[in-house]
């Protein structure tokens, strides 16, 4: 007997429909056919003992599986529960007349039970385009199906219970998420907040900037004067994610399998913090079996590289293209992929091996040539496609030690940044290309909106002679200024917010490394 099953195989951060035929005849071999990797060809023996165990039994008759399309690569051990119903159906131990209106996916124990898969919401996607009416996963991954609407999601546990459902035997009932209501109700807690944060007014400043044009920012300075805190707060001055945001962004932790059990969309912006010894695969993505990389993951969000200069500069130049195209590109022999990867830099690092060049009270110890030498190890491009270069000087103790310092907080900030956001989606909404922050403009977009008067003019001209600054300096230079006159309010770039973006470019200032 043949019968069809459905399952769906996840590439990229999209799935697509798999038809799983199941053919029981006369005979005695198992094949297997349709480009399955090895953790699908295993199956074989999970299902076999999983079957045995909640009292079915594995047909000794010739068994033929056929993975459709047989071009495309099956990979991972989510296909075990739709095979293992088919071949229940194929053999006739079970009957169900609607087969055809499931899709259905599991990875299964050897007592039958089912494990998360990964991947859930974009096969809860597909599965709806499809026109799929019921969608069968894991319970612990039915929660995050839901976000999907216009199909039925139920959460099995066991093996036995997709059969009663199947059959029209069970009382489970389909999973219910209310995703607006959810999602609108969580955007607004934040964890930490900005008033944590004493003194540092001017790199509180440098952030507000930074947020409110998508701005990349880099902070140098010695070790305890606060770079990782000041980073870790700045996804809680960054604008609500939208739910559009909020369901790319759950793609690709669904397609990482890094979703905490029973959630649903993600409510906060992401933060990533890979360590110095991060390989360049795992930042951008890609391997044998294609997964998003660190800055897939950010998407959205922000990408915290601490200690910049210890990173690998192999691993710091492949940063370069998807800072500037916002998408990153994974190519092999057989496949390419697209993983979206629209972030925030944020870096930071010591000014100095020892890090205390240029401390107000401590004297580095490097010798003559080393900060230049140390600094050379972030290449000129990177650093170009960096806005922001702060200095972090130390918060004295008086200041840590104010317990009524009145700092403002995240909420406060973020308003402005907000309406600063909102003035940029007004200006770009007509526009051919799409863009959502001054971050993103392209030259032609910097000559209609960064039109600056001839003393701005002057001042530019003195700080590219002096600073000896590059042409893609000076179009960030012009960016930041922009981003500084929409938190003013103001419809024009003038000096004061041209000298306040020059300001933040503080390794490109003459002699800054002795």
């Amino acid at each position: 007997m043949l019968v069809k099953t459905f399952g769906s195989a996840v590439f990229g951060i999209d799935a697509t429909t798999i038809t799983i035929e199941v053919s029981v005849a006369q005979g005695v071999k198992y094949y297997m056919v349709g480009l399955p990797d090895n953790a699908v060809k295993e199956s074989w023996q999970r299902i076999e003992t999983a079957l045995k165990y909640v009292n079915f039994k594995m047909p000794h008759r010739k068994i033929v599986i056929n993975l459709a399309p047989a071009d495309i690569k099956k990979e991972g051990s989510a296909y075990d529960l739709p095979m293992a119903i088919g071949i229940l159906a194929a053999s006739e131990q079970i009957s169900c007349a609607n087969l055809e209106e499931f899709l259905i996916m599991g990875e299964l124990s050897l007592d039958g039970t089912i494990q998360p898969i990964k991947g859930a919401l974009p096969i809860a996607i597909q599965a709806k385009k499809d026109k799929f009416k019921n969608l069968i996963v894991p319970r612990v991954n039915a929660r995050e199906a839901a976000i999907v609407s216009e199909i039925n999601v139920f959460g099995v546990d066991k093996i036995g219970d997709v059969v009663e459902l199947l059959e029209g035997r069970s009382n489970i009932r389909p999973t219910f998420v209310d995703t607006r209501s959810e999602f609108f109700e969580n955007i607004n807690r934040l964890g930490i907040d900005f008033s944590d944060v004493k003194g540092q007014e001017n790199i509180k400043r440098a952030l507000e900037i930074a947020a409110a044009g998508g701005h990349n920012v880099i902070l140098i300075g010695p070790p305890g004067s606060g770079k990782t805190m000041l980073a870790k707060r700045l996804p809680t001055i960054l604008p609500p994610l939208t739910l559009h945001e909020a369901l790319e962004t759950t793609k690709i932790h669904s397609v990482s399998g890094i979703l905490v059990p029973d959630s649903t969309l993600l409510y906060q912006r992401p933060y990533r913090s890979p360590h110095h010894t991060i390989s360049d695969v795992a930042l951008v993505g890609g391997g044998m079996n294609a997964q998003p990389g660190e800055i897939s993951l950010a998407h959205n969000g922000v990408l915290f590289l601490d200690e910049l200069p210890e990173f690998k500069r192999a691993v710091l130049e492949v940063l370069r293209q998807p800072l500037e195209e916002r998408k990153v590109t994974i190519s092999r022999a057989k496949f390419s992929v697209t993983y979206p990867s629209s972030f925030m830099l944020v870096a930071s690092m010591n000014p100095c091996p020892c890090g205390y060049y240029n401390h107000p009270e401590k004297d580095c110890v490097c010798a003559p040539g080393i900060v230049q030498k140390y600094l050379n190890k972030i290449s000129g491009p990177l650093l170009d496609r960096i806005d922001l270069h702060v200095e972090v000087t130390p918060v004295s103790f008086q200041r840590l030690s104010d317990d009524n310092a009145n700092e403002e907080n995240s909420e406060k900030i973020r308003s402005r940044v907000i309406k600063a956001r909102l003035i940029q989606e007004e200006r770009y909404a007509h526009d051919d290309d799409p863009i959502y922050n001054n971050a993103q403009m392209s030259s032609q977009h910097i000559r209609r909106y960064c039109q600056i008067n001839i003393a701005s003019k002057n001042l530019l001209n003195k700080a590219m002679e002096r600073l000896n600054l590059s042409a893609r300096a000076y179009d960030r230079i012009l960016k930041v200024a922009r981003t500084i006159a929409d938190l003013s309010g103001s419809e024009e770039v003038k000096v004061d917010h041209l000298a306040e973006a020059i300001h933040f470019r503080s390794l490109d200032r003459e002699n800054w490394a002795g």
